[in-house]
């Protein structure tokens, strides 16, 4: 495994850190020696086994049991002054847009959108005041452009919205040494997926194997390291066209 020297000794806040991707991305940090502030849904069990794995790495972590509901006080008083954000989680809806509520669409740009924001908004003063900062945030697959989709438009719709974000944050804070990038990634099998979602996920994926969280986890970092990368949509997909 690379080390990336960079991240070490830096405090990471990771939402949805507690499985899949995100929890991929939070030991990756762990083995380069950054202290961990890990951000869980509702499962005790999932938090406590992802904080033994990242101590075993001998780095500090903490954990945080919260829904994601636009608020983001607890998050500022779990984490204060992060160096490293990582919005990893985002709640999935597949409804084709006749079907779609409004409380579907609130409820997903809340989720998706405005909370990952708004975070932002928080934290980014003070990435800017000490000349540096981490920001990366994740879509959904295929959305790094504009496009149509027939079955999941609320979802798709709010995590197309994170280029703007991005964009303008690198826009405003890349003079400060503050970077903000997002990953859309492909087909991944998680300990979330069922059986149904694996068969999916298999069948659309262009060699037939999806990627699995470890491979983003890789690229993330990377990402995180680098000074250079900033305002990027990047898509690790396996090239999949859905």
């Amino acid at each position: 495994m690379v080390i990336y020297h960079r991240l070490s000794d830096k405090k990471a806040l990771i939402i949805g850190g507690t499985g899949g991707i995100g929890r991929s991305i939070a030991l990756a940090l762990a083995q380069n020696r950054a202290e961990l502030f890990i951000h869980g849904g509702t499962s005790q069990e999932r938090m406590e086994s992802a904080l033994m794995e990242a101590r075993s790495f001998g780095v500090r972590a903490q954990g945080l049991l919260s829904r994601i509901d636009g608020t983001v006080a607890p998050f500022l008083a779990f984490c204060p002054e992060p160096d490293i954000v990582v919005a990893a989680h985002g709640t999935f809806l597949r409804k084709r847009i006749v079907e779609t509520t409004a409380e579907d669409w609130r409820f997903m740009a809340v989720v998706n959108l405005a909370f990952p924001g708004a975070l932002i908004s928080a934290v980014l003063p003070g990435m800017i005041a000490r000349k540096y900062g981490r920001i990366l945030l994740f879509g959904g697959t295929d959305t790094g452009v504009i496009r149509g989709f027939s079955t999941t438009p609320a979802y798709s719709a709010a995590k197309t919205g994170l280029a703007v974000i991005a964009r303008s944050v690198a826009q405003i804070a890349a003079s400060f040494g503050v970077t903000c990038n997002i990953i859309c990634p492909g087909l991944v099998d998680t300990e979330y997926a069922n059986e149904e979602t694996k068969s999916y996920n298999r069948a659309k994926s262009p060699s037939g194997i999806p990627l699995i969280p470890e491979t983003i986890a890789q690229t993330a970092l990377h990402i995180l390291d680098s000074p250079s990368l900033n305002g990027a949509i990047i898509q690790i997909d396996g090239g999949v066209s859905l």
